[in-house]
């Protein structure tokens, strides 16, 4: 599960955050819709953030986008997408074979969910930091499509998600999609093989309780 992440100004991001600033796309959106681009902070769904997909000629690039898919006669947006089944869903097969995002992050948040022993319902815990162990970026594998918005044709994302690595396997049953550098690149070309760069996911992490991470 991702339902929150965090971006920070460093050296690895900066680039990426001023490139989706000087989108004209940037100011269509914030002039239309009266929302801004999130460029430092937590991210959360809804929110416009910097995604890097491919351009018209297939070169990388970086552009505002609305974390989550809208369905209709839904009110919820669509964040997450299971990375198992994404493929021969209807709302993401497309998007699964050529619509391929990553979502630059410093790291994602995740709340422990827990059974209580004397209700039996699932309760909600600790908030956690985490990001891939030695990194200082964390690159989400997301899926992407353009949907209208109050009169314009904007792009939108969702983040893939997949059964969480052990070490963080007690904070919750879920965790995002997240590969290495070189597999990221990969990732965003149309045409790449998804099942197989999906192969190459980082899931050793490490995590910090909210207020301990440094």
């Amino acid at each position: 599960m991702c339902c929150r992440y965090y971006m920070e100004m460093s050296p690895e991001l900066r680039p990426i955050i001023e490139e989706a600033g000087r989108s004209r796309l940037t100011a269509r959106i914030s002039d239309t819709l009266g929302r801004s681009l999130i460029t430092e902070g937590e991210v959360r769904p809804t929110d416009i953030a910097p995604v890097i997909a491919p351009n018209r000629s297939g070169e990388r690039a970086v552009f505002p986008m609305a974390w989550g898919f809208r369905l209709p006669r839904s009110s919820s947006p669509l964040v997450n997408a299971k990375v198992e089944t994404a493929g021969a869903k209807p709302s993401f097969r497309e998007s699964w074979e050529r619509r391929r995002c990553v979502i630059p992050a410093s790291h994602h948040f995740e709340w422990e969910h827990f059974v209580n022993t004397a209700t039996g319902k699932t309760e909600t815990g600790a908030k956690y930091r985490i990001r891939p162990k030695g990194a200082g970026v964390t690159w989400l594998a997301g899926l992407y499509r353009i949907e209208e918005r109050s009169g314009i044709r904007i792009p939108v994302f969702t983040v893939l998600t997949r059964e969480p690595g052990e070490s963080i396997r007690f904070i919750h049953n879920r965790m995002p999609v997240i590969l290495p550098g070189e597999a990221a690149e990969k990732w965003i070309r149309p045409d790449a093989d998804p099942g197989q760069i999906i192969k190459e996911a980082i899931t050793e992490m490490e995590f910090f309780r909210t207020g301990s991470f440094p």
